[in-house]
């Protein structure tokens, strides 16, 4: 009998499942001795041969009744029909009867996949001849073996297509199975991953899995793809890294040029303006003992008797690489090694830079070298308001950044969200912001357990173009790691189509992988993933005011009604409209009356106040709606009513701090959406200035909330 490599047989599968307890037909080959089955019996005949995935296809299977001698002429005429395919054997299996639904399908796919950047993940999803186009109405289910249990597993089955149908909760359908057995099954998956992977086994497809006349799901084939581990763990940085890069105690700056207006020199003058005493800024200087005022030193490796614990290299790429192996040979010089220079490892890098740099790295970890940690290449920096540290290359009159600590993380692979998102929302309490370009060593899963360990970080938003090889499971398991601690993980990720993943090759050298198993791996470790921007933007808005809490019945007010039609089409999903009581409904009336509302506005969400409510009534009404079972509040202000006073500062400020210290007082969140033109800057500035999250649009408010409600 032949044996293969690279390719997992049906009958190997068949063994595989059965010892993790999986329940697999009777089978057996037919030069293996006396065969499990009766003279007569009806039986499955198949053809099995290296590498022959489609046997059917190939006239490789057939249905007969047992008998010996002719199964064996049939296996032989199989064997002529695929000469390209080392013969393995035929093999006899016990012919399934099994249960179905007129109309409706029944037939499972299950795929155990070892992927490299995710770990094993399950696959489930409409089976049969026909599981292509299933998988368009009813999209396979995608579960990470290691964030993911067959409890949960049974969850999203029971909430499945297939699942509906097995259980018998599709219309006019009975139940083909209980939820008892298809946790066992489950189970036996989650077990049977031992084995496969002590196998070397890298993909095991069973299509179809039926079930069987006990309701038991059984797999009536089974074929995958063998193949050596030769991953390498990948060893992390010294965590001294994350404190060196926030609230470094001293700071070397290479690249600084006597010309005004490059990137050195804007670095610098940024970095001049933060809290770090004089004495602990230096220059990397050539020949100079002194430069602008600073002190000199004239290469890194100057470094290794009077260290530094952040440095930033603004230099050529084959200058940044020489700087970076310096440091590595002398064992010293820099706890954390910011690059900004594009050229390692990107389009732009034509002679191999990057890979040698990394390499080097990996080198000196493993044979337990001291190493620094690089953040970057291809880095715009970062803002760390504890110490007013502005490290961006942007000069200050493009971005001008003021010190607010607070509870918000931002990590983003590209620079120019980073700094786009900081010029529209200044109001953000950071903790910090930090550009960490190509990923060639920090990756986002160390900065997410930087974060994790940071107890002034309560959220954090990320942007990735793509994931370094192997980060998408350690990203997701230092999610998990935030989300269990209390903290929230909100993440836009870019390169979903191919041509996005295209444009992220091409920007800083990602590796864009398929986005459906991201989104799920992601998910499932609980973090938020937006699908647009303007989602992510709105999200981060609320959480950057209110860091806790998950608002599932939000009430609506608003003074136009447009925005009080289109906010009520979007309370569905996750969340819903909040209801009122009647004594709450006596009050919100009384309030109407009380500000000479009556007969214009109706007690009733959502709330309509008409263009004739003035702040008064704004506060009257809201004081209603907070104290009623909503979780949040939504405030639309159409400010070109004359009722609202938005040119006078003061009295927008004496506005927008009665409506944050009743939502204070509330415990609730509220969040005002004014729908204006840059007339109206000033009246979006004093509402920001007293700590509400402010939109463009009702529906960014509620984008942004439904996001939340949402969070697993």
């Amino acid at each position: 009998m032949h044996t293969t490599t690279g390719f997992l047989h049906e009958g190997r599968a068949y063994g595989l499942l059965a010892a993790a307890g999986l329940r697999v037909p009777r089978h057996g080959f037919l030069d293996d001795g006396p065969l499990p089955f009766e003279p007569g019996e009806a039986i499955v005949l198949k053809g099995i041969a290296d590498q022959l995935w489609h046997k059917s296809d190939r006239g490789a299977v057939y249905f007969g009744t047992f008998d010996l001698e002719s199964l064996k002429a049939e296996a032989a005429a199989m064997q002529q029909r695929v000469p390209e395919h080392p013969w393995i054997g035929g093999l006899v299996c016990e012919k399934v009867a099994f249960k179905k639904v007129s109309g409706l399908p029944t037939e499972a796919l299950v795929s155990l996949k070892r992927d490299p950047d995710a770990g094993w993940l399950v696959v489930c999803g409409i089976g049969g001849l026909q599981a292509d186009a299933w998988a368009a109405l009813a999209p396979p289910m995608i579960w990470p073996l290691a964030l993911t249990t067959p409890e949960q597993a049974l969850a999203d089955l029971r909430a499945h297509w297939l699942g509906r149908t097995w259980l018998g909760l599709q219309r006019g359908t009975e139940a083909l199975t209980d939820e008892p057995k298809l946790l066992d099954f489950l189970q036996g998956l989650w077990r049977a991953t031992t084995g496969l992977a002590r196998e070397g086994v890298t993909l095991l497809e069973l299509n179809p899995i039926v079930l069987d006349s006990a309701g038991l799901p059984t797999a009536l084939d089974g074929v995958g793809t063998l193949e050596a581990d030769t991953s390498i763990a990948v060893i992390p940085p010294d965590p001294a890294w994350y404190q060196a890069l926030l609230n470094p105690r001293r700071l070397v700056i290479a690249g600084v040029s006597s010309r005004e207006g490059t990137v050195g020199r804007i670095i610098l003058e940024n970095v001049q303006k933060s809290k770090l005493p004089k004495d602990a800024l230096r220059l990397i200087k050539p020949g100079a003992t002194e430069f602008l005022g600073l002190p000199c030193l004239a290469s890194v490796a100057e470094l290794a008797d009077a260290p530094t614990d952040q440095l930033i290299l603004s230099l050529p790429a084959q200058q940044t690489l020489e700087a970076v192996e310096q440091l590595c040979r002398q064992g010293g010089g820099a706890t954390v090694v910011y690059l900004v220079a594009g050229g390692l490892g990107d389009g732009a890098d034509t002679e191999g830079l990057g890979q040698r740099l990394m390499a080097g790295l990996e080198t000196h970890r493993r044979e337990g070298k001291w190493t620094p940690a690089i953040v970057g290449p291809n880095g715009l920096g970062l803002f760390s308001p504890d110490l007013a540290l502005n490290t961006l290359f942007i000069p200050g009159v493009k971005l001008p950044l003021t010190a607010k600590p607070g509870h918000l993380a931002l990590v983003s692979q590209s620079g120019a969200f980073l700094i786009t998102r900081l010029s529209r929302r200044p109001e953000l309490g950071l903790r910090v912001a930090v550009a960490i370009g190509n990923q060639m060593d920090i990756r986002c899963s160390d900065c997410l357990r930087g974060f994790a360990t940071d107890p002034t970080v309560k959220v954090v938003g990320a942007y990735l173009e793509g994931f370094a090889p192997g980060d998408l499971q350690a990203t997701a398991e230092a999610a998990k790691t935030l989300r269990t601690s209390g903290r929230r993980v909100l993440l836009y990720k870019g390169g979903r189509s191919q041509e996005g993943m295209a444009a992220a090759s091409s920007h800083t050298g990602a590796l864009a992988g398929d986005h459906a198993l991201q989104a799920a791996v992601l998910r499932r470790a609980g973090v938020m993933l937006a699908d647009r921007m303007e989602t992510f933007d709105a999200a981060l808005a609320w959480l950057g005011t209110y860091p806790e809490g998950r608002p599932t019945v939000v009430a609506i007010m608003t003074n136009a009604g447009f925005e009080s039609v289109a906010s009520a089409d979007l309370l569905s999903g996750p969340f819903r409209g909040a209801r009122l009581t009647a004594p709450e409904s006596a009050d919100l009336a009384a309030a109407i009356a009380a500000e000479g509302l009556t007969g214009l506005v109706s007690a009733r969400l959502p709330l309509d106040l008409t263009p004739m409510a003035n702040e008064a009534a704004y506060l009257a009404t809201a004081k209603v709606l907070l104290s009623s079972e909503a979780d949040a509040v939504v405030v639309g202000l159409v400010p070109l009513t004359v009722r609202l006073d938005t040119k006078q500062l003061e009295a927008i400020q004496a506005f927008a701090s009665e409506l944050a210290r009743l939502a204070r007082a509330s415990g609730k969140w509220l969040g005002v959406a004014v729908e204006g033109g840059s007339l109206y800057d000033l009246y979006r500035q004093g509402l920001r200035a007293a700590g509400l999250p402010v939109f463009l649009t009702m529906e960014e408010a509620l984008e942004g909330l439904r996001l939340i409600a949402a969070e697993m």
